[in-house]
Protein backbone atom coordinates (compact mmCIF):
# COMPACT_ATOMS: atom_id res chain seq x y z
CA UNK A 1 0.00 0.00 0.00
CA UNK A 2 1.58 3.57 -1.29
CA UNK A 3 0.45 6.23 1.54
CA UNK A 4 1.07 9.71 0.63
CA UNK A 5 0.53 12.75 4.11
CA UNK A 6 0.32 15.44 3.99
CA UNK A 7 1.72 17.91 6.76
CA UNK A 8 5.33 17.39 8.38
CA UNK A 9 4.09 18.50 11.51
CA UNK A 10 4.18 16.37 14.59
CA UNK A 11 1.28 13.85 13.55
CA UNK A 12 2.46 13.83 9.72
CA UNK A 13 5.63 13.16 11.04
CA UNK A 14 5.12 9.96 13.41
CA UNK A 15 2.92 8.69 10.82
CA UNK A 16 5.45 8.65 7.96
CA UNK A 17 7.50 7.10 10.82
CA UNK A 18 5.61 4.33 11.32
CA UNK A 19 4.72 3.84 7.68
CA UNK A 20 8.36 3.31 6.86
CA UNK A 21 8.69 1.93 9.79
CA UNK A 22 6.34 -1.16 9.44
CA UNK A 23 7.46 -1.51 5.55
CA UNK A 24 4.85 0.83 3.84
CA UNK A 25 5.61 2.81 0.53
CA UNK A 26 5.02 6.72 2.17
CA UNK A 27 5.89 10.18 0.91
CA UNK A 28 5.34 12.87 4.04
CA UNK A 29 5.21 16.20 2.01
CA UNK A 30 5.58 19.77 3.62
CA UNK A 31 6.34 23.13 2.51
CA UNK A 32 8.77 23.76 5.11
CA UNK A 33 12.75 23.96 3.99
CA UNK A 34 13.98 23.12 7.32
CA UNK A 35 12.25 21.27 10.20
CA UNK A 36 14.22 23.10 12.98
CA UNK A 37 12.20 26.07 11.79
CA UNK A 38 9.24 25.51 13.17
CA UNK A 39 6.70 27.66 15.41
CA UNK A 40 5.77 26.21 19.19
CA UNK A 41 7.99 25.71 22.59
CA UNK A 42 7.19 22.64 24.27
CA UNK A 43 4.94 19.77 23.96
CA UNK A 44 3.38 17.60 26.49
CA UNK A 45 3.66 13.90 26.21
CA UNK A 46 1.54 11.72 28.86
CA UNK A 47 1.61 8.34 29.31
CA UNK A 48 -0.83 7.63 26.28
CA UNK A 49 1.34 9.63 23.74
CA UNK A 50 4.84 8.15 24.49
CA UNK A 51 3.03 4.28 24.80
CA UNK A 52 1.56 5.81 21.15
CA UNK A 53 4.95 7.07 19.79
CA UNK A 54 6.84 3.81 21.04
CA UNK A 55 4.70 2.01 18.54
CA UNK A 56 5.78 4.25 15.85
CA UNK A 57 9.22 4.58 16.37
CA UNK A 58 12.42 2.70 17.21
CA UNK A 59 13.44 2.36 21.00
CA UNK A 60 17.00 4.27 20.00
CA UNK A 61 14.82 7.44 19.18
CA UNK A 62 12.57 7.25 22.13
CA UNK A 63 15.77 7.09 24.20
CA UNK A 64 17.13 10.37 22.58
CA UNK A 65 13.67 11.54 23.44
CA UNK A 66 13.51 10.87 26.91
CA UNK A 67 16.97 11.86 27.22
CA UNK A 68 15.68 15.46 25.95
CA UNK A 69 12.97 15.64 27.70
CA UNK A 70 11.62 17.01 31.06
CA UNK A 71 10.52 14.71 33.30
CA UNK A 72 6.82 15.97 34.97
CA UNK A 73 7.58 13.78 38.34
CA UNK A 74 10.83 15.91 39.32
CA UNK A 75 8.74 19.03 39.09
CA UNK A 76 6.71 20.81 41.80
CA UNK A 77 3.13 20.18 42.21
CA UNK A 78 1.27 22.83 39.95
CA UNK A 79 0.16 26.38 41.15
CA UNK A 80 -2.82 28.56 40.47
CA UNK A 81 -1.96 32.38 41.26
CA UNK A 82 -4.31 35.79 40.97
CA UNK A 83 -2.96 38.60 39.33
CA UNK A 84 -1.43 39.52 42.35
CA UNK A 85 0.62 36.60 42.98
CA UNK A 86 -0.79 35.07 45.01
CA UNK A 87 -1.06 31.51 45.56
CA UNK A 88 -4.82 30.38 45.35
CA UNK A 89 -4.17 26.64 45.25
CA UNK A 90 -2.16 23.90 43.76
CA UNK A 91 -2.55 20.87 40.96
CA UNK A 92 -2.13 17.32 41.70
CA UNK A 93 0.47 15.98 42.85
CA UNK A 94 3.22 14.83 40.14
CA UNK A 95 5.54 12.62 41.35
CA UNK A 96 4.28 8.79 40.03
CA UNK A 97 3.44 10.95 36.41
CA UNK A 98 4.83 9.69 33.85
CA UNK A 99 4.37 12.51 31.55
CA UNK A 100 7.35 14.53 29.92
CA UNK A 101 7.93 17.72 28.34
CA UNK A 102 9.75 18.12 24.86
CA UNK A 103 11.12 20.82 22.91
CA UNK A 104 8.57 20.89 19.79
CA UNK A 105 11.82 21.49 17.70
CA UNK A 106 13.63 18.08 19.34
CA UNK A 107 10.49 16.32 18.66
CA UNK A 108 10.01 17.77 14.90
CA UNK A 109 13.74 16.65 14.40
CA UNK A 110 13.86 13.42 15.74
CA UNK A 111 10.58 12.35 14.11
CA UNK A 112 11.78 13.47 10.73
CA UNK A 113 15.12 11.31 11.31
CA UNK A 114 12.81 8.57 12.02
CA UNK A 115 11.17 9.55 8.48
CA UNK A 116 14.21 9.63 6.61
CA UNK A 117 14.33 9.97 2.70
CA UNK A 118 10.51 9.77 2.70
CA UNK A 119 10.13 13.40 4.10
CA UNK A 120 10.29 15.81 1.02
CA UNK A 121 10.41 19.23 2.33
CA UNK A 122 9.92 22.44 0.45
CA UNK A 123 6.35 20.61 -1.43
CA UNK A 124 3.51 22.97 -1.21
CA UNK A 125 0.13 20.90 -1.51
CA UNK A 126 -2.77 23.26 -3.49
CA UNK A 127 -5.10 20.36 -3.36
CA UNK A 128 -6.53 17.09 -3.56
CA UNK A 129 -8.47 15.18 -5.45
CA UNK A 130 -9.83 12.00 -7.29
CA UNK A 131 -8.84 10.45 -11.16
CA UNK A 132 -11.33 8.76 -12.75
CA UNK A 133 -10.42 5.69 -11.31
CA UNK A 134 -10.83 6.97 -8.06
CA UNK A 135 -7.51 6.91 -7.19
CA UNK A 136 -7.00 9.68 -4.36
CA UNK A 137 -4.11 12.53 -5.52
CA UNK A 138 -2.29 15.08 -4.41
CA UNK A 139 -1.65 18.46 -6.48
CA UNK A 140 1.21 20.49 -5.55
CA UNK A 141 1.99 24.00 -6.83
CA UNK A 142 5.50 23.45 -8.26
CA UNK A 143 5.27 19.86 -9.05
CA UNK A 144 2.93 16.97 -10.58
CA UNK A 145 0.29 15.71 -8.67
CA UNK A 146 1.69 12.20 -7.39
CA UNK A 147 -1.02 9.29 -6.46
CA UNK A 148 -1.66 6.53 -3.42
CA UNK A 149 -3.63 4.22 -2.42
CA UNK A 150 -4.14 6.56 0.76
CA UNK A 151 -3.97 9.85 0.89
CA UNK A 152 -4.01 11.51 4.96
CA UNK A 153 -4.38 15.18 5.49
CA UNK A 154 -1.84 15.83 8.43
CA UNK A 155 -1.74 19.61 7.52
CA UNK A 156 -2.68 21.61 11.15
CA UNK A 157 -5.08 23.91 12.07
CA UNK A 158 -6.03 25.36 8.31
CA UNK A 159 -5.83 22.03 6.81
CA UNK A 160 -6.48 22.12 3.02
CA UNK A 161 -7.20 18.22 2.87
CA UNK A 162 -9.88 17.92 6.02
CA UNK A 163 -11.64 21.25 4.04
CA UNK A 164 -12.00 18.93 1.06
CA UNK A 165 -13.66 16.26 2.77
CA UNK A 166 -15.91 18.42 5.29
CA UNK A 167 -16.45 21.19 2.24
CA UNK A 168 -15.64 23.95 4.62
CA UNK A 169 -13.48 24.39 7.99
CA UNK A 170 -13.49 22.23 10.32
CA UNK A 171 -12.50 24.27 13.17
CA UNK A 172 -13.68 28.14 13.79
CA UNK A 173 -11.86 30.75 16.43
CA UNK A 174 -12.37 30.44 19.92
CA UNK A 175 -12.57 33.68 21.08
CA UNK A 176 -8.56 33.93 22.45
CA UNK A 177 -5.47 35.55 21.10
CA UNK A 178 -2.65 33.95 22.69
CA UNK A 179 1.27 35.72 23.21
CA UNK A 180 4.06 33.55 23.97
CA UNK A 181 8.09 33.49 24.98
CA UNK A 182 10.73 31.80 26.74
CA UNK A 183 12.56 33.19 29.81
CA UNK A 184 14.90 31.99 31.53
CA UNK A 185 14.69 31.09 35.19
CA UNK A 186 18.33 33.06 36.00
CA UNK A 187 17.00 36.49 34.47
CA UNK A 188 14.41 36.64 36.98
CA UNK A 189 14.88 38.22 40.42
CA UNK A 190 15.12 35.95 43.48
CA UNK A 191 11.97 36.50 45.10
CA UNK A 192 9.84 35.80 41.34
CA UNK A 193 12.39 32.79 41.31
CA UNK A 194 11.09 31.79 44.57
CA UNK A 195 7.32 32.20 43.95
CA UNK A 196 7.21 30.09 40.13
CA UNK A 197 9.52 27.50 41.45
CA UNK A 198 10.37 24.01 39.15
CA UNK A 199 6.31 24.18 38.62
CA UNK A 200 3.99 25.01 36.25
CA UNK A 201 1.33 27.04 37.07
CA UNK A 202 -1.81 29.13 35.71
CA UNK A 203 -2.58 32.94 36.56
CA UNK A 204 -6.12 34.61 35.63
CA UNK A 205 -7.35 37.94 36.66
CA UNK A 206 -10.44 40.17 35.43
CA UNK A 207 -11.11 41.32 31.89
CA UNK A 208 -10.08 37.94 30.56
CA UNK A 209 -6.68 38.25 31.31
CA UNK A 210 -5.02 35.03 32.39
CA UNK A 211 -0.80 33.53 32.10
CA UNK A 212 0.02 30.68 31.94
CA UNK A 213 3.76 29.25 33.14
CA UNK A 214 5.29 26.35 32.41
CA UNK A 215 8.52 25.47 33.43
CA UNK A 216 10.77 23.38 31.42
CA UNK A 217 14.43 21.53 32.51
CA UNK A 218 15.56 19.17 30.12
CA UNK A 219 18.44 19.03 31.66
CA UNK A 220 18.58 19.12 35.99
CA UNK A 221 14.93 17.39 35.40
CA UNK A 222 16.05 15.10 32.38
CA UNK A 223 13.46 11.99 32.28
CA UNK A 224 16.40 9.81 31.07
CA UNK A 225 19.97 10.51 32.43
CA UNK A 226 21.88 9.95 29.05
CA UNK A 227 23.82 12.88 28.08
CA UNK A 228 25.58 11.21 25.35
CA UNK A 229 22.09 10.91 23.88
CA UNK A 230 20.97 14.83 24.59
CA UNK A 231 19.46 17.01 22.36
CA UNK A 232 17.28 19.29 23.77
CA UNK A 233 17.17 23.36 22.59
CA UNK A 234 16.87 24.39 26.22
CA UNK A 235 20.06 23.66 28.24
CA UNK A 236 18.97 25.65 31.36
CA UNK A 237 15.55 26.01 33.49
CA UNK A 238 13.65 27.94 31.63
CA UNK A 239 10.40 29.23 31.75
CA UNK A 240 7.76 28.79 28.70
CA UNK A 241 4.97 31.63 29.04
CA UNK A 242 1.74 31.92 27.45
CA UNK A 243 -0.47 35.05 27.57
CA UNK A 244 -3.93 34.86 26.98
CA UNK A 245 -6.55 37.60 25.89
CA UNK A 246 -9.85 38.07 24.61
CA UNK A 247 -10.47 38.62 20.82
CA UNK A 248 -10.99 42.07 19.77
CA UNK A 249 -9.76 45.07 18.41
CA UNK A 250 -7.67 46.01 20.60
CA UNK A 251 -5.89 42.69 20.61
CA UNK A 252 -5.99 41.80 17.34
CA UNK A 253 -3.99 44.89 16.80
CA UNK A 254 -1.13 43.75 18.74
CA UNK A 255 -0.53 40.90 16.55
CA UNK A 256 0.74 42.94 13.82
CA UNK A 257 4.03 43.53 16.83
CA UNK A 258 6.63 41.66 16.45
CA UNK A 259 10.11 41.30 19.32
CA UNK A 260 10.71 44.17 21.69
CA UNK A 261 7.71 46.27 20.41
CA UNK A 262 4.98 42.88 20.82
CA UNK A 263 6.80 42.16 24.76
CA UNK A 264 6.37 45.56 25.83
CA UNK A 265 3.07 45.76 24.75
CA UNK A 266 2.06 42.86 26.50
CA UNK A 267 3.36 43.95 29.55
CA UNK A 268 1.27 47.42 29.25
CA UNK A 269 -1.76 45.31 28.59
CA UNK A 270 -1.42 43.50 31.72
CA UNK A 271 -0.43 46.53 33.60
CA UNK A 272 -3.78 48.39 32.81
CA UNK A 273 -5.80 45.49 34.05
CA UNK A 274 -3.78 45.94 37.31
CA UNK A 275 -1.26 43.05 37.25
CA UNK A 276 1.47 43.30 40.47
CA UNK A 277 4.65 44.63 38.69
CA UNK A 278 6.74 41.45 40.13
CA UNK A 279 4.38 38.98 38.28
CA UNK A 280 5.35 41.10 35.00
CA UNK A 281 9.43 40.11 35.62
CA UNK A 282 8.29 37.66 33.26
CA UNK A 283 7.31 38.76 30.44
CA UNK A 284 9.23 41.64 30.69
CA UNK A 285 12.36 39.83 31.00
CA UNK A 286 11.83 37.45 28.46
CA UNK A 287 14.18 36.71 25.29
CA UNK A 288 12.34 39.58 23.03
CA UNK A 289 12.88 37.20 19.75
CA UNK A 290 10.95 34.68 21.30
CA UNK A 291 7.63 36.38 21.75
CA UNK A 292 4.85 35.66 19.26
CA UNK A 293 0.70 36.18 19.20
CA UNK A 294 -1.45 33.12 17.42
CA UNK A 295 -5.09 32.78 17.72
CA UNK A 296 -6.62 30.46 19.43
CA UNK A 297 -8.81 27.95 16.99
CA UNK A 298 -11.01 25.17 18.11
CA UNK A 299 -13.23 22.19 16.44
CA UNK A 300 -16.34 21.21 18.27
CA UNK A 301 -16.26 19.66 21.66
CA UNK A 302 -19.08 17.21 20.27
CA UNK A 303 -17.69 13.97 19.03
CA UNK A 304 -20.27 13.31 16.35
CA UNK A 305 -19.22 16.71 15.02
CA UNK A 306 -15.47 15.56 14.02
CA UNK A 307 -14.67 14.43 10.74
CA UNK A 308 -17.81 14.70 9.22
CA UNK A 309 -17.38 12.71 6.07
CA UNK A 310 -18.00 9.06 4.81
CA UNK A 311 -15.00 7.44 5.20
CA UNK A 312 -12.87 6.63 2.24
CA UNK A 313 -9.20 6.75 0.93
CA UNK A 314 -8.67 10.18 1.45
CA UNK A 315 -8.68 11.49 5.66
CA UNK A 316 -6.94 13.32 8.47
CA UNK A 317 -5.83 13.36 11.18
CA UNK A 318 -4.64 15.82 14.28
CA UNK A 319 -5.53 19.23 14.27
CA UNK A 320 -6.67 18.91 11.04
CA UNK A 321 -9.46 17.65 12.46
CA UNK A 322 -9.81 18.41 15.97
CA UNK A 323 -8.21 21.59 16.25
CA UNK A 324 -7.33 21.96 20.19
CA UNK A 325 -6.32 24.90 21.97
CA UNK A 326 -3.14 24.52 23.81
CA UNK A 327 -4.70 24.97 27.03
CA UNK A 328 -4.67 21.48 28.09
CA UNK A 329 -1.25 20.50 26.14
CA UNK A 330 -2.58 17.62 25.23
CA UNK A 331 -2.78 18.74 21.02
CA UNK A 332 0.19 17.13 19.69
CA UNK A 333 0.29 13.86 21.87
CA UNK A 334 -3.12 13.26 20.04
CA UNK A 335 -2.22 13.64 16.62
CA UNK A 336 0.67 10.95 17.60
CA UNK A 337 -2.19 8.69 19.08
CA UNK A 338 -4.07 9.62 15.71
CA UNK A 339 -0.95 8.05 13.77
CA UNK A 340 -0.66 5.35 15.98
CA UNK A 341 -4.27 4.07 15.66
CA UNK A 342 -3.93 4.59 12.02
CA UNK A 343 -1.07 2.16 11.46
CA UNK A 344 -2.97 -0.22 13.59
CA UNK A 345 -6.22 -0.05 11.42
CA UNK A 346 -3.98 -0.07 8.21
CA UNK A 347 -1.78 -3.34 9.77
CA UNK A 348 -5.18 -5.14 9.30
CA UNK A 349 -5.82 -4.56 5.40
CA UNK A 350 -5.45 -7.63 3.06
CA UNK A 351 -5.16 -11.32 3.10
CA UNK A 352 -8.81 -11.21 3.94
CA UNK A 353 -9.24 -8.47 6.53
CA UNK A 354 -10.22 -5.13 6.57
CA UNK A 355 -10.39 -2.89 3.34
CA UNK A 356 -8.84 0.05 2.91
CA UNK A 357 -11.79 2.07 3.32
CA UNK A 358 -12.87 -0.66 6.55
CA UNK A 359 -9.90 0.49 8.23
CA UNK A 360 -10.13 4.25 7.79
CA UNK A 361 -13.95 4.64 9.15
CA UNK A 362 -12.98 2.01 12.07
CA UNK A 363 -9.48 5.00 13.02
CA UNK A 364 -11.87 7.77 12.20
CA UNK A 365 -14.56 6.34 14.83
CA UNK A 366 -11.56 6.38 17.26
CA UNK A 367 -10.45 9.80 16.45
CA UNK A 368 -14.00 10.97 17.01
CA UNK A 369 -13.89 9.90 20.81
CA UNK A 370 -10.12 10.93 21.30
CA UNK A 371 -10.72 14.51 19.65
CA UNK A 372 -13.86 15.50 21.48
CA UNK A 373 -12.51 14.10 24.79
CA UNK A 374 -9.08 16.71 24.47
CA UNK A 375 -11.49 19.75 23.22
CA UNK A 376 -13.52 19.45 26.22
CA UNK A 377 -10.86 19.82 28.64
CA UNK A 378 -9.35 22.36 26.87
CA UNK A 379 -12.39 24.42 26.07
CA UNK A 380 -12.57 24.30 30.13
CA UNK A 381 -9.12 26.94 30.72
CA UNK A 382 -10.85 28.96 27.45
CA UNK A 383 -14.14 29.19 28.92
CA UNK A 384 -13.16 30.44 32.25
CA UNK A 385 -10.87 33.05 30.60
CA UNK A 386 -13.68 34.39 28.60
CA UNK A 387 -16.20 33.97 31.42
CA UNK A 388 -14.34 36.70 33.48
CA UNK A 389 -14.64 39.32 30.45
CA UNK A 390 -17.78 40.79 31.50
CA UNK A 391 -18.94 43.06 33.98
CA UNK A 392 -19.90 40.44 36.61
CA UNK A 393 -17.64 38.09 35.61
CA UNK A 394 -14.62 41.04 36.17
CA UNK A 395 -16.15 41.36 39.45
CA UNK A 396 -16.40 38.08 40.74
CA UNK A 397 -12.90 36.97 39.78
CA UNK A 398 -11.77 40.41 41.76
CA UNK A 399 -14.01 39.18 44.64
CA UNK A 400 -13.40 35.76 44.90
CA UNK A 401 -9.48 35.39 43.97
CA UNK A 402 -8.69 37.62 47.39
CA UNK A 403 -10.89 34.95 49.44
CA UNK A 404 -9.31 31.85 47.96
CA UNK A 405 -5.79 33.64 48.60
CA UNK A 406 -6.49 34.17 52.05
CA UNK A 407 -7.81 30.18 52.45
CA UNK A 408 -4.16 29.11 50.87
CA UNK A 409 -2.60 30.88 53.44
CA UNK A 410 -4.59 29.49 56.39
CA UNK A 411 -4.23 25.84 54.81
CA UNK A 412 -0.27 26.35 54.27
Amino acid sequence: MRVLVVGGGIGGLALGAGLRRRGFEVAVFDRDTDVAATGGYHITLDERAQSALREVVAPQIMRRLLASASALRLRDRDAFWDRRGRLLGHGPDLSGDAGVDVDRVTLRVLLAEAVGDDLRLGRTASGVDQDGDGVPRVLFTDAAPASADLVVGADGTHSLVARHLAGGPTNNPAGIIGFSGRTLREDLSPGERQRLGTRSGLAVGPRGAALYVGFLDPVGNVALDAPELRMSVTTGPTYIWGAMFPESAATDSLRGLRDGALQAALVRRFRERGWAEHTLELLARADPHSVAAYRFNAASTRAADLAPWPAGRITALGDAVHATPPTAGMGAGAAIRDAAALLRHLDDVGDGGATPVEAVARFEAGMRRRGGEILTLAMRTVRLVLATDSTLGAAATAATTPLLAAAARLRR
